[in-house]
C-alpha cells in the first residue's frame, strides 16, 4: 500500500511501495493542472565519456515509445489543447505538461509513456545527435552563453557540474544505443523519481492514476558516486575577434540550495544586482553607461554554490567594469545596507516569488523542488517571514564572507588586444 504524508494546506504527499514520490496541490479556483514527471538526477551525475547524455535522452524520450510514434506523441497532447514541455538541469531532468483538469488521465498517460516505454533506435539516435551538434554550434554562436560556459569549465573544474550541459563535439558524437540504455537504466529507477501535480485535482485521483502507470518501474539501481566539488579561482581571457562586445563574468563560491542563509543570500544578491534599482544596474549602466546588460544572480546546487556577476562592455572599458564591480563588492563588506535599500530588495524578492507561484506549472515546479531539496513544503507565509527576517547585519556578514579576493574568479570573452588582468587587479 503506498504510504501517505500530509503535508499541510492543499500539499499532499504519498510514497508508492517502489519508492517513487508523488506530490500534489490542489487549486480548486482553477480549471487547470499541470503535471511533472522529474528525475532527481541531472548533468552533473554523468560520467566524463556520458557528458550531455542527460540532454540527449530528454531528446530521445520525444522519438517515439513502444505504442507512440513522436507525430503520436505530439498530437495527444494537442488534441486536448495542452502543452508539452521538457528540459535538463545540472541535478534534475524534467518532463511536464498542462491541460485542462478533465484532461490529466490522458495527459499522464503520455507523459509516463514517453518517460518509460523508449525505444532508443539507431536510426533515431544518430539523427539526434546531428540536431544537437547543430544546437552546440548556435550556442557557441551564443557570446553571453559562451562566456558563462568558460567561467563555469574553469569554476567547477575537474568536477561534472563544471562541464556543459548539452555536452561536447566529442561526447555527443561517440553516444551509443549501448551507453544510451545503460544510462537511462541507472536513472529513470523509481527511487530516482518524483511525480507533482498542482491544480484542480484530488490527490487521491493523482495516486491512483500514477500508481496504474508506475506499478512496474523498477525500485533502485546503483548510483554513480557524486563528490562535492572544489572551486577554482581562475583568471581565463579568451579571444574572440568575431566580438563587438566584450564580455565578462566574475564569481565568488556561495552557499548551497538547502542552506539555513539561503534568504540572505537572495537579499544579497538582489541587493547587488538583481534588478534595475540594483546597484550594478545603477551604477555601471545608468550612471556612467558602460554596459546594456549588467546583473548578478545565485546558481545554487545541493552541496555548494556561485554568486556570479556578468556584464556587456566594450574591450576599452572591460577593465573598468571589472573594477566597479569590484568597488560594489568592497562597499557591501565595508557599509551596511541601509533600511530603505534592504526594503526594497525585500518587496521585489516577495513581489517576485509570489507572481512566480500564480500559475499552476510554477506552482508544480515549485513542489519539486521543495521535495528535492527540503523534503517539506514551506507555506507561502514561512517563505514571506523567511524574507522579513534576513537583516542588514545579515547581508554585511555574507559578503564579508563571500568577497574574498582570493576566491574571485574571472572570465573575459572577446576581441582582446592588450587586455591584461592579475590577482592583485581583483583586491575587494
Amino acid at each position: 500500500m503506498p504510504a501517505s504524508v500530509p503535508s499541510g494546506g492543499e500539499i499532499r504527499k504519498t510514497v508508492l511501495p517502489n519508492g517513487l514520490r508523488i506530490v500534489s496541490e490542489r487549486m480548486p479556483q482553477v480549471r487547470s493542472v499541470a503535471v511533472g514527471i522529474w528525475i532527481c538526477s541531472g548533468s552533473r551525475r554523468e560520467t566524463p565519456e556520458e557528458n550531455g547524455i542527460c540532454h540527449f535522452i530528454e531528446h530521445m524520450l520525444f522519438k517515439g515509445t513502444t505504442t507512440r510514434s513522436a507525430e503520436d506523441i505530439a498530437r495527444s497532447v494537442d488534441s486536448i489543447g495542452g502543452n508539452l514541455d521538457a528540459f535538463t538541469a545540472k541535478e534534475l531532468v524534467s518532463f511536464n505538461t498542462k491541460v485542462l483538469d478533465e484532461h490529466l488521465p490522458q495527459a499522464l498517460d503520455v507523459l509516463s509513456d514517453l518517460v518509460l516505454h523508449p525505444v532508443f533506435r539507431p536510426e533515431d539516435i544518430e539523427k539526434e545527435k546531428r540536431v544537437i551538434l547543430e544546437e552546440l554550434k548556435m550556442d557557441m554562436d551564443n557570446p553571453e552563453y559562451l562566456v558563462h560556459e568558460i567561467f563555469t569549465s574553469n569554476f567547477w573544474m575537474g568536477h561534472a557540474l563544471g562541464k556543459p550541459i548539452l555536452g561536447t563535439k566529442e561526447t555527443v558524437k561517440a553516444f551509443s544505443q549501448e551507453l544510451v540504455w545503460k544510462h537511462y537504466g541507472r536513472h529513470y529507477v523509481a527511487s530516482n523519481m518524483l511525480v507533482t501535480a498542482a491544480g484542480n485535482l484530488t490527490h487521491e485521483r493523482l495516486v491512483e492514476l500514477v500508481s496504474e502507470l508506475f506499478d512496474g518501474v523498477p525500485a533502485s539501481a546503483e548510483v554513480p558516486s557524486d563528490p562535492v566539488p572544489a572551486t577554482h579561482a581562475r583568471i581565463a581571457v579568451r579571444k574572440k575577434k568575431s566580438l563587438e562586445q566584450t564580455h565578462l563574468c566574475l564569481g565568488v563560491p556561495s552557499y548551497p540550495f538547502p542552506h539555513s542563509d539561503r534568504f540572505a543570500c537572495y537579499v544579497l544578491n538582489t541587493v547587488l544586482g538583481g534588478g534595475m534599482s540594483s546597484r550594478l544596474f545603477q551604477n555601471i549602466r545608468e550612471r556612467r553607461g558602460l554596459a546594456y546588460a549588467v546583473f548578478s544572480e545565485l546558481n545554487p546546487y545541493r552541496d555548494t554554490g556561485c554568486l556570479s556577476v556578468y556584464a556587456g562592455t566594450s574591450a576599452e572599458s572591460a577593465g573598468r567594469v571589472v573594477q566597479l564591480i569590484l568597488s560594489e563588492f568592497t562597499r557591501l563588506k565595508q557599509e551596511r545596507v541601509d533600511e530603505e535599500e534592504l526594503r526594497r530588495a525585500k518587496d521585489y524578492l516577495k513581489g517576485s516569488l509570489m507572481l512566480g507561484l500564480e500559475s499552476t506549472t510554477s506552482r508544480m515546479a515549485n513542489l519539486a523542488r521543495q521535495e528535492m531539496y527540503f523534503g517539506r513544503f514551506f507555506s507561502l507565509d514561512e517563505l514571506v517571514a523567511s524574507i522579513d527576517r534576513v537583516s542588514a547585519d545579515d547581508v554585511q556578514r555574507l559578503a564579508q564572507r563571500f568577497f574574498d579576493p582570493s576566491q574571485v574568479a574571472l572570465t573575459v570573452l572577446g576581441n582582446l588586444k592588450n587586455f591584461r588582468i592579475a590577482r592583485e587587479d581583483l583586491a575587494c
